[in-house]
């Protein structure tokens, strides 16, 4: 059974979409199937990450019942990009192994089912530039910024120029 969840988060509502017990997505607009109350164990993970308290990957279960194989290592290498820093297009292209495929890294992530867990959003152009992100480059600069105060409070260091 397939169903999603309002969760109020500093972004605004984001819905959260559930196969049985496990994440299958992240939404920013509500979708048009049955409402259910999340599992209080994602909740707590979610709320420890808008804390900035969860800084290594949700340990919460998946279930990713599209993509391609191609699409599916793309989105689970984005757990390797710690809390607070983000990688470039061309790093997460030689990380799954095709090193000259960053535009086919770029398609992939904009395909990717479950944001914020699977945190796209860290991934940004080689210059520094943002790039693209489906939610909208504002919510990508939002929770980029978000994670750099969280990870730097107490630093002097000072916030990127995003």
């Amino acid at each position: 059974m397939t169903y999603y969840a309002t969760y109020e988060s500093p972004l605004g509502d984001i819905y959260l979409v559930f196969t049985g017990r496990k994440l299958s997505g992240i939404l920013f607009e509500r979708p048009h199937m049955k409402a259910g109350a999340a599992p209080g164990g994602f909740l707590a993970e979610l709320a420890e990450y808008f804390a900035g308290t969860l800084t290594g990957p949700f340990r919460w279960p998946l279930h990713l019942p599209h993509g391609t194989d191609f699409e599916r290592t793309v989105w689970l290498a984005l757990r390797e990009v710690p809390f607070g820093e983000t990688r470039s297009y061309k790093w997460l292209a030689q990380r799954v192994g095709r090193p000259l495929g960053s535009r086919a890294v770029g398609r992939a992530l904009a395909k990717n089912p479950i944001p914020i867990v699977l945190p796209c959003h860290r991934i940004v152009e080689s210059d520094g530039e943002l790039g693209g992100y489906t939610p909208g480059v504002d919510i990508k600069r939002r929770l980029l910024m978000m994670e750099h105060y969280h990870s730097r409070q107490g630093s002097a260091e000072a916030a990127p120029d995003l």
